[in-house]
């Protein structure tokens, strides 16, 4: 432990140093005893964190250079082992017999299949069509689109294929359009402000999605993390002391992003967005947005998957119509990744992920620290002391009341930098699947989990009888 520990500090992903970083040393103290020591003992929830340390064998990275990548496949201690792999197409798990750990109460119940596959696919379009013909059994959907007509086939109207809406109380975290505020385009917050009023989420909706999704308002979505309403006392006297280093609006202003009527007619958000524009030193001449040099507004839209091509080019296009030149660029998944690690981009789709519990990932997320090191989450570019000042209060709050109103000012503090064009989110997993799957009664409110499910015989076998029909 104290070798994964001190390794994953200095040779591993640099998240690591953020995530461990109030973790000062680990020392051995008895034969199956380590000493952890931390920083301080604000940190209440950093020793649960550091009991969830993977622990890697030592002895098999004695002679291998554990920095370097590799398709050796490495020495584990999990319940599935990797049984075989073809790199960029799929990858295949076994079930170990005699895991250590298949008999304690936490695992009773889990790991049912004997062998997972993994298949990848490079166009999502392709993946939907192998999973109608049956080439993998289990898709959990993110495309409105597909969950409403995509799945139309033999298959699902034989039965064959069943599609459920699985509930969930999983905070959503925000998915948004990102600004990558290292730019100098977008350094101002009235011009994130003002590009916000141009992506127009009413139509999207209605058009595209089969007004599926809920507009996101706050980073900590659906989950009383997310801040409403304007600062309560406890919030207010917290924030007081930033009065000054974050925008005023925090202490006054509800925070929404702007709305439309849906039919696509957005002059109003148009005029709004040339208003702050102005402001900011930008302004229309022959037909194009320029600054006081003459220097034109263009950036690049980077994504990696071709389906939100569909959402980001209407957005663009009414970016155009007040003279804002954006290109959409699509690569593949291992480009993007070392365009975000590095990051090498203007604007993107981006996901924080939250829990019902923040904590030492939200260094990684939003601080200076992590903006200026590569490979570190905050894409956005954030560089607040105030910002820096409310995660640490976070990570040290003392119980569950002062961490959720110390989430609460980082969220208004964060939605009022405007650093994203907030998405959408939906309480649900979507799941499609061949017919011979069984899975609990009551589904867990936080995750899917999959590996709760088993294969029932007999729907396995009449699947198969159906199939052989067809």
């Amino acid at each position: 432990m104290i070798w994964t520990f001190d390794t994953l500090k200095a040779k591993g992903h640099p998240r690591w140093r953020l995530y461990y970083a109030d973790v000062l040393k680990a020392e051995k103290t008895g034969p199956h005893q380590v000493k952890f020591t931390f920083r301080t003992g604000a940190n209440r929830e950093l020793p649960s964190i550091v009991g969830e340390l993977p622990v890697l064998s030592k002895a098999y990275w004695n002679d291998r250079d554990f920095a370097k990548t590799t398709l050796e496949i490495p020495l584990g201690s999990g319940p599935y082992k990797i049984d075989s792999f073809d790199p960029g197409r799929s990858v295949t798990y076994r079930r170990v017999p005699d895991y250590w750990g298949k008999d304690l109460p936490v695992n009773i119940g889990r790991n049912n299949f004997d062998v997972i596959r993994y298949d990848y696919y490079r166009d999502q379009t392709v993946a939907l069509e192998a999973f109608k013909a049956g080439a993998y059994d289990i898709r959990v959907e993110n495309v409105s689109k597909n969950w409403a007509i995509g799945y139309d086939s033999p298959a699902l109207a034989s039965g064959l294929i069943k599609k459920e809406q699985i509930p969930n109380k999983v905070p959503q975290g925000m998915q948004a359009f990102g600004f990558n505020t290292r730019r100098p385009i977008f350094q101002d917050a009235r011009v994130r402000r003002a590009l916000g009023y141009l992506f127009d989420f009413e139509w999207t909706n209605k058009a595209l999605f089969y007004g599926a999704y809920t507009r996101t308002k706050s980073y900590f979505s659906n989950s009383d993390l997310a801040s409403s309403g304007t600062p309560g006392p406890d919030e207010l006297k917290l924030l007081e002391k930033y009065r000054g280093q974050i925008p005023d609006v925090v202490f006054t202003e509800v925070y929404a992003p702007p709305t439309t009527d849906g039919s696509g007619d957005i002059r109003g958000n148009l005029r709004a967005a040339l208003d702050l524009l102005a402001q900011a030193g930008w302004n229309v001449k022959n037909g194009q947005l320029v600054d006081a040099k003459g220097t034109p507004f263009r950036f690049e839209f980077l994504l990696d998957q071709p389906e939100f091509e569909r959402v980001v080019l209407p957005f663009i296009q009414n970016l155009a119509r007040i003279g804002i030149v954006a290109n959409v660029r699509t690569v593949d998944p291992a480009q993007y990744e070392n365009r975000m690690q590095n990051f090498d981009f203007d604007m993107t789709v981006m996901l924080y992920p939250e829990s019902l519990s923040p904590g030492n990932e939200q260094r990684d997320f939003w601080t200076t620290e992590s903006g200026k090191q590569q490979g570190g989450r905050n894409l956005l570019g954030i560089a607040s002391p105030a910002v820096d000042d409310l995660v640490s209060l976070i990570i040290e709050a003392p119980d569950r009341q002062s961490l959720v109103t110390r989430v609460h000012a980082l969220d208004r503090v964060l939605l009022a930098g405007y650093y994203v064009i907030p998405n959408w989110h939906f309480p649900y997993f979507r799941v499609a699947s061949w017919d011979k799957f069984a899975r609990p009664a009551v589904s867990p409110p936080y995750g899917l989990a999959i590996e709760t499910w088993w294969v029932d015989p007999a729907r396995e076998a009449v699947l198969d009888a159906k199939r052989q029909q067809h």
